[in-house]
């Protein structure tokens, strides 16, 4: 179980593993935004809805939020020869680069939302941002608010979205939170419905534009 009660489903995370090597050229997708996908679906899903979609943990990294369970599934992969991980020189520097040795891997264990949310943090992360420039955006409050090397809680998530947020939003998502820390919701009719998580998607969209 990850942190804040959120349970973690490894099946998902391969799922959602293979999704983003799917949808991303590998010439857009290293290590760091690989990571930075995960993160920032797993975190969105959580805010709509309750529920992240892979439920893994998260660590303050110097560069942004990583998954350490994510390293264990990229090690199967290329083990079961299901993709094949390359080093190749990136400005200078080298970066990990990952090649899908099938056309379609199977990621039947994500629902139809899941994957939108996927996608939808690709196109920002993959396609609308460099490794470093995603590194500076993951260096925000909720990164700020733990030590380096400590798992990022789920409930953290709230402040993802700008501090303009009214005060009675405020009061409810940290009462919300407090409540999500030591109970799953019991049911996908059960959300959050935080009616700020646009703030979110339009700071992607700022950035994306600039």
């Amino acid at each position: 179980m990850a942190s804040g009660g959120v349970r973690f489903d490894r099946e998902k995370l391969r799922a959602a593993v293979l999704h983003v090597m799917n949808s991303c050229e590998p010439s857009r997708l290293g290590a760091v935004k690989l990571h930075k996908v995960l993160y920032y679906s797993d975190m969105l899903s959580f805010i709509v809805s309750g529920k992240a979609i892979t439920g893994a943990e998260y660590r303050k990294r110097p560069f942004g939020p990583t998954c350490d369970s994510a390293l264990a599934v990229i090690d199967d992969l290329a083990r079961d020869r299901v993709i094949d991980v390359n080093r190749v020189e990136y400005y200078g520097y080298y970066k990990k680069e990952f090649v899908l040795r099938q056309e379609r891997p199977d990621t039947n264990y994500l629902a139809e939302h899941e994957k939108r949310i996927l996608d939808e943090i690709i196109e920002f992360v993959c396609n609308s941002n460099s490794a470093k420039t995603i590194s500076e955006f993951s260096h925000d409050m909720v990164w700020d608010m733990v030590e380096f090397g400590d798992v990022i809680p789920y409930y953290n998530a709230i402040h993802l979205v700008p501090n303009d947020v009214s005060l009675d939003a405020k009061a409810w998502a940290a009462e919300a939170g407090k409540q999500i820390e030591t109970a799953q919701p019991q049911s996908h009719s059960q959300k959050l419905a935080f009616k700020d998580v646009g703030t979110l998607r339009e700071r992607m969209a700022e950035l994306s534009r600039s």
